[in-house]
């Protein structure tokens, strides 16, 4: 599988050699036009290693839970990967779970030849995944189009994650023409000052703020990404307000996991969390409609959710800690491990398929239903929240453990509470309806994560009006007649890959 460019490999045999991408490349783009970077305290320093995962096979499948495994919320279907594709960086941020740096090395990075396979294995579990390439900064990869290109060519939706200094408008066309779908900028202050300050690169607001201008005049789909700190708190709803007048599909705003760097930050209190998620409801309902508006590594929005909104679309999502369940993380070395913030090996892609170790590893296998301890093990919210597993792991070296950051106090005598709805993202749905070939073949282009939740909306639809068939015509009027606008533009996973001809624009899915 080639996709639209031709397979290389910069640096090594076909069995395996390291490629160092320094030059400019088939895509004619040069990695290094970004604004120096600041002195740091951790230049030289070594990344901090990814570890084997500590615990015995054994103990992890003693323990079961049963109520999460009637609920059927850990159904384990690979629907994102996430893939650092490098630890180099021209930044060097404070909270950087990989250590990234312009001092790491690309020698240890696979070659293009090998992400190509990597790349053919994980496609061959889950055709429709969502893939993010990030870093690092996956922009000093030269060959980043061609990686894009080899998996969006066939099938996946290709997401990049980027601190958007070096996005040039060159560079934003290129990745347009690799099948990049979408691309998540890290902005955690509007005040040069502080984000500058935090992501140890002078200038670097200035440069991220010019990429979002860039991605808005290029109608490439963009995500707003903060790290919350107890100094941008306050800031929380400029920003959120900013990101929306930008045109943003979505503002995710990341709570801390202490890994990495993180491991030397003060996050928030439990107590400061709570008031954060209290405020991130209200953000989410003036915005609904607009933008979405969600918490990253905090799953105890969903507490706050059910218990204020029940008629949130954030309970349409399967909102459990998605970690080794429907999401998982390659490291630059080709490692898979449960998330970018857990960095405890289940297996080793060099060695090991992709779909081998998604069933077989028991670190997956105690992701998905194993009996959670101390509070997040009683509490009675664990079917839809379950508390991030990365920040236990972090705060106890099990991945099972409570998860601290938490101030609620479960009495572990309450009924569980179980999701709300039948088909949620991340789920599937049978189809009750007859579909014309036309029909699958054009829902088969959406990602895996949102397919059932678009096939019950279509089928519902067309029964409503009196359809017995689902074909191109129903789907192109449900697509005309659905709720939620985005500012009249559906955002990259509910749209079609293909233009319009008439109005050369991107058609919804």
């Amino acid at each position: 599988m080639s996709g639209r460019f031709q397979d290389r490999d910069a640096g090594g045999s076909e069995g395996g050699g390291r490629s160092v991408h320094d030059g400019p490349g088939r895509w004619g783009v040069k990695p290094d036009t970004f604004p120096a970077s600041a002195d740091s305290a951790m230049r030289g320093q070594e990344a901090l290693p990814v570890l084997d995962f500590p615990v015995e096979p054994a103990h992890l499948s003693q323990k079961r839970d049963p109520e999460l495994e009637a609920a059927q919320v850990n159904t384990a279907i690979p629907h994102v990967v996430a893939w650092n594709i490098t630890r180099r960086c021209n930044l060097e941020c404070s909270h950087c779970y990989i250590s990234a740096g312009s001092w790491q090395s690309a020698e240890s990075e696979l070659s293009t030849k090998e992400c190509h396979r990597v790349l053919d294995d994980v496609l061959a579990v889950n055709p429709a995944v969502l893939l993010i390439l990030s870093g690092g900064e996956p922009l000093v990869r030269n060959d980043l189009e061609e990686i894009a290109d080899h998996a969006s060519s066939a099938g996946a939706t290709v997401v990049v994650g980027t601190n958007g200094t070096g996005l040039s408008n060159e560079r934003i066309e290129s990745l347009k023409e690799a099948g990049v779908r979408g691309v998540a900028v890290s902005i955690d202050s509007l005040n040069p000052a502080y984000h500058d300050r935090f992501r140890h690169g002078a200038g670097s607001l200035s440069a991220t703020l010019d990429a979002v201008t860039r991605l808005g005049e290029q109608g490439l789909d963009f995500i707003v990404q903060t790290s919350l700190t107890k100094g941008n708190r306050s800031e929380l709803p400029d920003l959120v307000e900013w990101a929306a007048e930008k045109g943003a599909v979505s503002f995710n705003l990341y709570f801390l996991v202490p890994t990495g760097r993180g491991e030397r930050m003060e996050g928030l209190s439990p107590s400061e969390n709570e008031e954060v998620l209290v405020e991130l409801v209200a953000l989410e309902q003036a915005n609904r409609g607009r933008m979405m508006v969600r918490s990253k590594c905090q799953p105890q929005l969903m507490r706050h959710i059910v218990e204020a909104d029940e008629e949130s679309p954030l309970l349409n999502y399967a909102t459990r800690c998605p970690c080794g369940v429907q999401y998982c993380r390659i490291t630059p070395e080709g490692k898979l491990t449960p998330c970018p913030y857990m960095p405890a090996v289940a297996g080793d892609l060099m060695k090991e398929s992709f779909g081998d170790i998604w069933r077989e590893s028991s670190l997956f296998a105690a992701l998905r239903g194993g009996k959670l301890s101390g509070r997040c093990g009683r509490c009675e919210y664990r079917g839809i929240c379950g508390g991030c597993r990365a920040r236990a792991f972090a705060q106890s070296g099990d991945p099972l453990g409570p998860d601290e950051s938490c101030a609620y106090d479960p009495p572990g005598d309450r009924p569980f509470v179980e999701p709300r709805r039948q088909v949620t993202y991340g789920a599937a749905a049978a189809r009750e309806m007859v579909w014309t070939p036309e029909a699958e073949e054009r829902i088969s282009r959406a990602p895996s994560f949102v397919r059932g939740v678009i096939t019950q909306r279509v089928e519902d639809f067309a029964r409503r009006h009196g359809y017995t068939v689902v074909d191109l015509e129903v789907m192109a009027e449900v697509r005309r007649k659905m709720p939620v606008d985005f500012s009249k533009r559906l955002p990259f996973f509910l749209r079609d890959r293909e233009k319009d001809p008439e109005q050369g624009e991107t058609t919804d899915a």
